[in-house]
């Protein structure tokens, strides 16, 4: 039997100044983001599209998104396959390609997880390459895009705490 879960947001735009949309160039992109109990996401466009630099773009917390999900996936098969992670680092790199009409869509997104485990947990390697696969293979959202999605896991670290 499966589970349906759902989620919900509140997105404000806050940008529309004196005037609004009066022009493209008259109102400012930002927006709050607002979940349920905690503090407002500060969003705007990315600065290519007259975003501000300062705040997270819609791109860039999809791209984060996707790390998310895979490494709460790797830490969850890692801990019910006996392997302790220490640590966990994902330096997340995503590519969107804009046609000339402006539409546009992600063509590719590359995770690159750095772990620490410990030594002791016996996980080589392959081992732990085989857990991001099935981190992957899990992963809600990279099972709901409909681009490459790939996983370039560094070597393991090795602590003998």
């Amino acid at each position: 039997m499966s589970a349906q879960h759902g989620y919900s947001a509140t997105v404000r735009w806050t940008g529309a100044g004196h005037t609004g949309t009066r022009s493209y160039t008259a109102y400012a992109r930002d927006h709050d983001v607002l979940l349920d109990g905690r503090p407002p996401l500060a969003g705007s466009a990315d600065p290519a599209f007259r975003g501000d630099p300062r705040r997270y773009s819609p791109e860039e917390l999809f791209v984060a998104s996707l790390s998310q999900c895979h490494m709460l996936w790797f830490l969850h098969l890692a801990a019910a396959s006996g392997v302790v992670v220490r640590e966990y680092v994902d330096d997340v790199t995503g590519s969107m390609r804009v046609e000339s009409g402006g539409e546009g869509q992600f063509t590719d997104v590359t995770m690159h997880p750095r772990v620490v485990v410990d030594d002791a947990a016996g996980a080589d390697d392959a081992a732990l390459a085989a857990l991001h696969r099935r981190a992957h293979d899990h992963c809600f959202l990279a099972r709901s895009v409909n681009f490459r999605v790939l996983v370039e896991p560094a070597p393991a670290r090795r602590t003998t705490e």
